[in-house]
């Protein structure tokens, strides 16, 4: 039977299944750190000591390290259990199916501290659901990007749906940005305290990512557009190949540094505008995320058509490499957000908008241009060796996503250290120089990847 071409409506489909696993990944992202260390003003109770060993480490990094690092087995193990299956529904398919429930089950849970006091418990069980919820979201997400490459049969049609999940990936931040404003709605309308409402807001966008996440499932025959057969290859053999990919190393390196920046700008920012920004008036900057964050997004959306454009007609290297260099300028500016003599030039409305706004412009760029990239690497690669193991690639990357996402929200909890309240808030400062220097790097070292002689292969 012939591959069919993945139509429009299957597109979308395929596309709405990054909504629900995103708004999932940013309620984390967002919220972990302001739930269980909250600047003074915050109005939340602490759960976890919020101690330091050896004078740097404190319990929520630890917390924070351990379940991405738990990824550095499960991402390639499923990877590798993926490229091998055998199953009648194909060889994504089926994890997208079984990791959907259980990822937002564990998501919800993990705000949900056993004891309603400091304690270790509490600690011990915020990383074991922790670990739960990224083993299961690495069963949706590492099979989903896998079909990435398979469903795109050209390089346009991966920069497409490229294209379409980086959308949906966006409205994920958007919708989780929300739960701040949805709780203190909840708070008002049926006088919830400040948790309560917050664990009934994010249970309500949980349910939410389920339904968002089972569109692929049931909409998608992934046989009928891909090529599902099986590998034999061991998955550690497997690993070890993709990083042989001269073309891969040079991307997951960029990728690690660019993903580490973005965890430091999604962690900060209830802290940038409710310690630096707004320190007199928490509930503004709390609300205020609900509205940064979707005027960042529907930003970005005006561009993507012109990401396209460009893409097509200068290739994708030179634009991302601009675009993580324009996101090193941005990262300087959190530095001075809400000094006085800042403060005085520009209003912390006008600081928290003209940021936000300047970062979304090559937001836009890096939310589709790697994704088709790695799909091209992953094509090239299964052209060269005759074995097609995309979805080791997919994990590979993932894997080091998430050790960049692990690394940054590692170090923004370590320069928290240094203050993280308002009047002492270098600490918080900092990860604006931290942002800026891992951006500047990302840009740099990608400047290596050769992708002129990669599409010239993949055109023989």
């Amino acid at each position: 039977m012939s591959i069919q071409d993945l139509p429009l409506s299957k597109q979308i489909a395929y596309a709405v299944g990054q909504y629900g696993w995103s708004i999932l990944i940013n309620i984390i992202g967002i919220q972990l750190v302001y739930f269980y260390a909250p600047p003074e003003n915050a109005g939340l109770p602490y759960f976890i000591p919020q101690v330091t060993f050896l004078g740097f480490l404190n319990i929520l990094s630890i917390i924070a390290a351990s379940g991405r690092l738990f990824d550095a087995i499960t991402d390639p193990l499923i990877a590798g259990l993926s490229d091998r299956l055998n199953h009648p529904q194909g060889r994504r398919i089926p994890f997208l199916k079984w990791g959907a429930i259980p990822a937002a089950l564990f998501c919800f849970l993990i705000f949900f501290p056993i004891e309603k006091e400091i304690s270790i418990i509490n600690v011990i069980f915020v990383i074991i659901v922790q670990l739960l919820f990224f083993l299961f979201l690495t069963m949706y997400v590492t099979p989903y990007f896998a079909l990435l490459a398979e469903l795109g049969h050209t390089s346009n049609q991966r920069l497409n749906l490229s294209t379409y999940i980086s959308i949906t990936y966006a409205l994920g931040i958007m919708t989780a940005a929300q739960v701040p404003l949805v709780a203190n709605l909840l708070k008002d309308k049926l006088n919830l305290d400040a948790i309560t409402s917050m664990q009934y807001s994010i249970g309500i966008f949980c349910l939410i990512s389920v339904i968002l996440m089972y569109f692929p499932v049931w909409f998608i025959e992934e046989k009928k557009y891909c090529k599902s057969n099986p590998i034999d290859i061991p998955i550690l053999e497997s690993l070890k190949s993709t990083f042989k990919n001269e073309y891969f190393r040079y991307y997951v390196v960029a990728d690690f540094s660019y993903f580490a920046s973005l965890t430091i700008i999604m962690t900060g920012l209830l802290f940038y505008t409710t310690v630096l920004l707004f320190p007199n008036d928490k509930v503004k900057g709390e609300n205020i995320v609900g509205i940064l964050l979707p005027i960042m997004i529907l930003t970005s959306f005006v561009l993507y058509p012109v990401v396209n454009l460009l893409a097509k007609k200068v290739g994708k290297k030179i634009l991302v490499v601009i675009s993580y260099l324009v996101m090193s300028i941005v990262f300087l500016q959190i530095y001075l957000m809400g000094e006085k003599f800042y403060n005085k030039i520009l209003s912390p409305d006008f600081q928290a908008f003209g940021v936000i706004i300047l970062y979304s412009i090559p937001l836009a760029f890096v939310s589709i241009l790697p994704n088709a990239i790695l799909a091209d690497i992953a094509e090239y690669d299964a052209k060269k060796t005759n074995i097609p193991k995309e979805g080791m690639f997919f994990a590979a990357r993932t894997f080091l996503q998430k050790i960049g996402q692990t690394f940054g929200i590692f170090l923004f909890a370590l320069l928290l250290l240094f203050g993280k309240d308002p009047g002492n808030d270098l600490g918080v400062r900092l990860t604006g120089i931290a942002g800026f220097i891992l951006s500047f790097i990302a840009s740099i070292y990608f400047t290596k990847y050769n992708e002129k002689e990669l599409l010239k292969e993949l055109e023989k």
